[in-house]
């Protein structure tokens, strides 16, 4: 069984962890440049705030109903989602990152999966003050649709599980397949047209006319309703709204030469991701972490964020501030077992806002890594790299309303008066 934990409106949920007065208030977070609506508490959806309303269109509405808007702070979210990433790798031998606010454990050891998912749910509620869903099921896919009834359901108090033929059975005929993890509106309205309007019918449908007009990742999405794995971490779909590469070592490093490969390999690969989707990255998020489960080890899980001067898909620009972020927070003294690199705020490259203060030649940047890919392509993955990867295998953002960075800033740590 696999479990899907994803934190409940996160940046908002972030907000309200230093500033517990903003419980059971309205709250929105606004995008870079406080621009538009990107997370919403439960209050503010039932007033009727939109997802991606322009800030200045419902000025009238934070007026009457004295909405709470923050800017959004990233070192803020990168910090306590490592957090919670962290806990969860004491709960489990197995996390896989999939989001900045969202992990997939596997359970392949646990027995009660009731007891286990109120058990992460009160460890990282009580550690962190952070709201999670959980959605326990057979698949990834099924997770999430477990996961998407654990929210809305509330006689489940937050866990959901999926495990009896009956009840994925009755899940499926109650999901829409635009809901399906991986179809999206896009590709439902297709389905829609002959009649597949629901999970149920679409896991129904014959595999042949699934692969023929779905691809292959539409047959593995059915395989995946029917209850076969079929998604691995290095197998997701295609225009991700996050990007995470990431690697626990085979053996400990301890020295930074080889963690800045590491680092670099992993900016890198993601860089490589963005430009297969034709998109770009405006937030990279590096982590470290030794090894939880060695209780006689000392222990060290630093994160650092970074909010790119231009939104970027270019490998050398993403590992140079990957490494930058890798040697501001590495010390000497700890075995590290896993490292990691995120990228976040993802936009199709044609729609990148550009920064009238960048010196970076965007246009020869792209021609570079259109070779640097072909070249790639020609004579095999990782043949061409930066040379930081050894052998082995800006200008401040508007940020007018943002809240303190309480858990990464000795200077800005909360006050008890």
């Amino acid at each position: 069984m696999i479990a899907l934990v994803d934190c409940n409106n996160f940046y908002v949920s972030c907000e309200r962890v230093f500033n517990p007065s903003l419980n059971g208030k309205p709250v929105v977070v606004l995008s870079n440049n406080d621009g538009c609506v990107i997370s919403r508490s439960n209050e503010a959806k039932e007033l009727g705030i939109p997802m991606g309303a322009p800030t200045h269109q419902i000025a009238a509405e934070i007026e009457k109903y004295k909405i709470a808007v923050f800017s959004s702070n990233y070192t803020l979210y990168g910090d306590l989602s490592n957090r919670v990433m962290t806990l969860l790798e004491e709960l489990s031998p197995r996390v896989e990152n999939y989001s900045i606010d969202e992990a997939f454990l596997h359970l392949h050891e646990v027995d009660d999966l009731q007891s286990f998912g109120e058990k992460v749910r009160r460890v990282i509620l009580k550690g962190l003050g952070m709201p999670v869903s959980i959605g326990i099921a057979p698949t990834k896919t099924l997770a999430k649709i477990a996961n998407k009834k654990a929210k809305k359901e509330l006689n489940l108090n937050g866990v959901c599980i999926l495990e009896t033929p009956q009840q994925i059975e009755l899940a499926l005929k109650a999901t829409k397949v635009a809901d399906v993890w991986g179809i999206g509106w896009n590709l439902s309205k297709k389905l829609m047209q002959v009649n597949i309007l629901t999970a149920y019918h679409y896991a129904q449908a014959p595999s042949s006319w699934v692969r023929k007009n779905m691809t292959i990742t539409g047959l593995r999405t059915q395989d995946e309703l029917n209850g076969k794995p079929a998604i691995d971490e290095e197998n997701q779909f295609t225009d991700k709204k996050v990007i995470c590469t990431s690697r626990s070592f085979g053996i400990l490093q301890t020295e930074l030469p080889g963690l800045e490969e590491a680092v670099a390999y992993f900016a890198s690969t993601c860089a490589e991701k963005l430009r297969k989707q034709n998109s770009c990255a405006a937030v990279l998020y590096v982590f470290l972490r030794t090894n939880s489960f060695n209780k006689n080890a000392p222990q060290y899980y630093p994160s650092q964020t970074v909010v790119l001067p231009v939104a970027t898909n270019a490998s050398n620009e993403l590992v140079h501030y990957a490494v930058e972020a890798l040697r501001a927070m590495y010390k000497k003294g700890y075995r590290y077992k896993k490292a990691g690199v995120i990228v976040s705020e993802i936009v199709k490259q044609e729609n990148v806002q550009t920064n009238l203060f960048d010196e970076s030649n965007r246009e020869k940047q792209t021609k570079v890594m259109q070779v640097f890919d072909l070249l790639n392509k020609k004579h095999g993955t990782g043949k061409l790299k930066l040379a930081i990867q050894g052998n082995t295998s800006g200008w401040v953002l508007k940020r007018e309303l943002l809240s303190k960075q309480a858990s990464t800033d000795w200077k800005q740590i909360i006050e008890i008066k």
